[in-house]
């Protein structure tokens, strides 16, 4: 028996431990070499892991355990062949034939990830309490997507109850869906994402001096100029012209003016930017990530739109890379979408201020003596006052809320 070892493998710099969220092959199931028989949950993103040789998977770790870099996830059996034997000479038989497994992999929907869940669609079948072997993919290699995921929970909401056989209506007895009143509990572990999330919070509230200030902007101009140009944007560049890819422009213009609200500390160092790569949070099934949209002075508004829509839907289905997830000197989030109306967002280390943007409410507001109904926004800028002082941030805030206000001067750069 030869047996090859397989162990996690150095991912980045800042990671030292990951988790075994899910394996993508059986144990005992013939692998060949760079098929992913599992994935890794680190603290920024969720990867898969290929198979360095071809052969029998022998299963070490456990899923939900905790690795450390170096650590043995599992053995595969190099001698072993596809039909389970291992490998020795054979006498050629005249009726030998090629064995029915092999056979059906030949099919395009029986891939290596057929039947598999991408990482968000596990998680939305396991609270929805489905098989994945029910659900049929049709992501690449037959793999189980979001999609086909949220899809599967929709029909087993909308399917007509059946009568249950004698076997289900004991299991159903056993455990019994829980009453109106129950004060049962459950202890799920922490994933790593969201166990990284909790201590960057905590960390960045005890190791920064972050205050918040606000403001609020009239955003009667920014739709204007949405409606009058949002058909012809979209022609050209197949998708919408947004809020985020405004905001972010504004953000970047004021950040080149101002670098001292793009710089960060490093010890007793402070590190400038000539450039502003700008953080997006990101509401994902698994936690909040904040990939950045880089050198965003130099992007277009088609360019931003199109970025961030690009590292949405990655994120969502877990196929963040880590290069994707590295970097950001500024970050934005957008409570607006979640119906809030002010917040004080919590500062994104090592940089030094994140602006939050909120919902968008009509208001009455005085323009010119006269009470007027307006699309109002309230921004929040939540800065580390070790480097950014309080006139800075309010300076900071007015000037983005004048270019969203006139967003005319900010595409004619005056």
């Amino acid at each position: 028996m030869s047996l090859v070892e397989m162990k996690v493998p150095t991912i980045g710099e800042s990671i030292t431990e990951v988790t075994l969220s899910q394996w993508l092959k059986k144990d005992g199931d013939f692998v060949k070499v760079d098929e992913p028989i599992c994935e890794f949950e680190s603290d920024k993103a969720t990867l898969e892991f290929p198979a360095e040789a071809t052969g029998r998977l022998i299963h070490v770790a456990s899923e939900g355990d905790d690795l450390p870099i170096g650590a043995l996830v599992a053995r595969i059996d190099t001698s072993a062949t596809d039909t389970g034997t291992p490998s020795a000479p054979v006498q050629p038989l005249a009726t030998e034939t090629k064995p029915e497994p092999a056979k059906a992999a030949e099919t395009p929907s029986s891939g290596y990830a057929a039947g598999h869940p991408s990482p968000a669609a596990g998680k939305i079948l396991r609270e929805g309490s489905i098989d994945p072997t029910n659900v049929t993919g049709t992501g690449k290699e037959g793999r189980i997507t979001k999609e086909d995921a949220i899809k599967a929970v929709e029909n087993k909401q909308q399917a007509p109850v059946q009568p249950m056989p004698a076997v289900s209506q004991e299991v159903t007895a056993v455990n019994p869906a829980p009453e109106k009143g129950s004060r049962n509990t459950r202890v799920e572990k922490m994933s790593r994402m969201r166990r990284t999330i909790a201590a960057r919070l905590v960390s960045a509230k005890n190791q920064t001096a972050m205050l918040t200030t606000f403001n609020e902007v009239d955003l009667t101009a920014v739709n204007e100029l949405r409606k009058q140009y949002q058909d012809r944007f979209v022609a050209k560049y197949g998708i919408k012209l947004g809020y985020m890819s405004i905001f972010a422009k504004a953000c970047a213009k004021v950040l080149m003016e101002m670098p001292d609200v793009n710089a960060m500390i490093d010890g007793t160092d402070i590190i400038y930017n000539d450039f502003v790569d700008i953080s997006i949070a990101i509401s994902t099934p698994n936690g909040l990530v904040v990939p950045p949209v880089k050198n965003v002075e130099s992007k277009n508004f088609a360019e931003i739109e199109l970025e961030i829509k690009d590292l949405a839907d990655k994120a969502r289905n877990g196929k963040l890379s880590l290069e994707e997830m590295k970097g950001g000197t500024f970050t934005i989030t957008n409570g607006g979408i979640f119906g809030s109306l002010v917040s004080t967002p919590i500062i994104n280390e090592p940089q030094s201020a994140i602006l939050g943007m909120h919902a968008i409410k009509e208001r009455p507001v005085a323009i010119n003596g006269q009470v007027v109904i307006r699309p109002m926004m309230y921004l929040a800028l939540s800065y580390d006052h070790r480097i950014i002082d309080g006139s800075t941030s309010v300076t900071f805030l007015v000037k983005v809320k004048e270019l969203l206000e006139d967003p005319m001067a900010m595409m004619l750069d005056i």
